[in-house]
């Protein structure tokens, strides 16, 4: 039925503009986002009360409305202090309600496959399907040489874990021997509470070998190189091999399940966000350098803030910056389904969460655009807001020449 104040009858076709007929309804949200807590946490800071600390920061991440949250596995190096991402995770569950937690990842190499596999369904148990398992060679050489492991081996031996892994996951019987582990007529005890088994991804830098990896088991990627120029070319490079390597083992890839690791740090001016990094930036730098095997940053480097910023290593400065870079990074990529902040201590605790809360308020809603509907709704009250106040207003005339004094009404 045509209402008598407007000029035409109501249809999408004439709230919407022509060329945006597909978004009716609303359009599908597509890029998520999430966190990637390694984490990275100065010496002068308290163990005990970081624990804590971290722990809150997924909540709040929840509470923001964030994807996912990435947790990493360290045993040496002081500054990355979770070396269980799955008891941090069975934490971080009771205290959460909708992001999803993952290992980010767990050290193949460091750990008998049976084992970690029946931890990993415990924990998807648990969570009730809000578990992802994260996989890696393990990215620190001086936990490997704890463990008496030769790092030049341990790419071999997380393939290896894998090959057992996977079918255990989906409920197959497995034996198999190698040289550092056994597995014999080897069967879960508990199926996988997500079918046929958790998300799993594999790391990346910019070496094809997690690329190859994610495609034999149809794995997603958690590539955790920056967004330099050459990272992004190295990334859209190993996203083909990878979907090359999935065809050549009757697998699927989606490019959903593509992360890139991005270092952020916002404030409301650039200017700001440079001097909020006064706090701890060089305690960061200083770990890069002294401690990780291939830091983002080469040794020698005169000033490294100006370095990072100029090189796409870090994005600091506001949510425009922000939604820019990533913009340039789906160019550069070819495409991917979520963009991880790197979590980090550059700026003291009060201005970090100011820029996630930036981050969540400005940018988040530039990529999951769930305000369409409304903007409908306001354009069209807009419009029709002429004749909507005429016919309020015959209708208070007729209620006054109706109701008015010594009227009884009906």
């Amino acid at each position: 039925m045509q209402l008598p104040y407007l000029s035409a009858p109501v249809t999408c076709a004439s709230i919407c503009e022509p060329n945006r007929m597909e978004e009716c309804p609303l359009p599908a949200e597509n890029l998520r986002f999430g966190i990637f807590l390694a984490p990275f946490h100065a010496l002068d800071q308290d163990p005990t009360q970081l624990f804590q600390r971290d722990l809150a920061l997924i909540t709040r991440f929840d509470e923001l409305g964030f994807d996912e949250a990435w947790i990493g596995e360290h045993h040496s190096g002081g500054f990355e202090t979770i070396g269980a991402p799955e008891l941090f995770i069975a934490a971080a569950a009771e205290r959460t309600s909708r992001i999803r937690l993952g290992t980010g990842v767990k050290s193949l190499p460091y750990h008998h496959p049976f084992i970690l596999a029946d931890t990993m369904v415990q924990l998807d148990h648990m969570t009730r399907g809000r578990a992802m398992f994260g996989v890696g060679p393990g990215a620190l050489p001086s936990d490997a040489h704890q463990l008496g492991i030769d790092p030049r081996d341990t790419r071999r031996m997380m393939e290896e874990a894998l090959d057992v892994i996977v079918p255990l996951l989906r409920g197959g019987r497995v034996s198999a021997e190698t040289d550092w582990f056994t597995v014999r007529d080897a069967c879960l005890q508990l199926t996988s509470y997500t079918k046929p088994n958790m998300e799993m991804a594999v790391t990346t830098i910019r070496s094809p070998a997690g690329a190859v990896v994610a495609g034999k088991h149809g794995m997603g990627l958690l590539s955790l190189g920056g967004v330099s120029d050459d990272a992004l070319k190295a990334y859209a490079a190993n996203w083909e091999i990878c979907e090359q390597t999935a065809r050549d083992h009757n697998q699927t890839v989606d490019r959903r399940g593509f992360r890139i690791a991005i270092f952020m740090h916002l404030a409301d001016t650039r200017a700001q966000a440079v001097a909020d990094l006064a706090y701890g930036f060089d305690k960061w730098v200083g770990y890069t350098q002294t401690v990780l095997p291939f830091g983002p940053i080469p040794e020698g480097t005169a000033d490294p803030l100006p370095f990072v910023m100029e090189t796409g290593r870090a994005v600091i400065g506001t949510p425009d910056d922000a939604i820019r870079e990533i913009e340039r990074a789906q160019i550069g990529s070819g495409g991917f389904g979520m963009v991880l902040l790197m979590a980090h201590d550059w700026a003291d605790p009060e201005a970090t969460a100011r820029s996630y809360e930036l981050f969540a308020r400005h940018v988040i809603p530039h990529f999951q655009d769930r305000s369409e509907g409304r903007r409908v709704s306001y354009d069209f009250a807009k419009a029709h807001r002429p004749n909507f106040v005429a016919t309020a207003r015959e209708g208070l005339d007729d209620a006054n020449r109706h109701y008015g004094p010594g009227k009884k009404g009906d």
